[in-house]
């Protein structure tokens, strides 16, 4: 009987090990301004900054589209966490993102974009999400 009580108080230093371990990487909001900004800024180049991403206005004026867009890095990480929210569990956090719809150019939109992203153990993982595509304004 001894040992069964020690492989269940072994089991219970485990699971407190783990737990204490999880709760002490849970990403916080700073991590997870940097991530939304890496994803932002990398879905943005990819979509804008190829042929049909910007208007013909747009492209006439903007040189370097990739540079443009990197170098609003911060502030769209930023933006990214001025529109998510945070469910923190202590062991694990929620964010759930909804942003976009604002008009940028005349017949021009931001695309619409909504996110739920698990962070956990020092790392964030995209559960689900969905981008509507940049609506013409009529």
């Amino acid at each position: 009987m001894g040992a069964v009580r020690i492989r269940s108080l072994l089991g219970l230093a485990v699971a407190a090990a783990v737990s204490l371990g999880l709760v002490a990487t849970n990403p916080g909001e700073e991590e997870f301004e940097r991530f939304a900004a890496d994803q932002i800024t990398r879905a943005a180049e990819q979509e804008l900054c190829h042929e049909g991403g910007l208007p013909m206005l747009a492209r006439l004026i903007v040189r370097d589209c990739p540079r443009l867009i990197a170098a609003q890095h911060d502030l769209l990480g930023r933006l990214a966490l001025a529109a998510s929210r945070r469910r923190n569990f202590g062991l694990l956090s929620l964010y759930r993102t909804d942003l976009g719809g604002q008009q940028l150019l005349p017949d021009w939109s931001i695309p619409r974009y909504s996110a739920i992203t698990l962070a956990a153990a020092g790392r964030f993982f995209i559960l689900r999400s969905n981008q509507a595509a940049a609506e013409p304004t009529v």
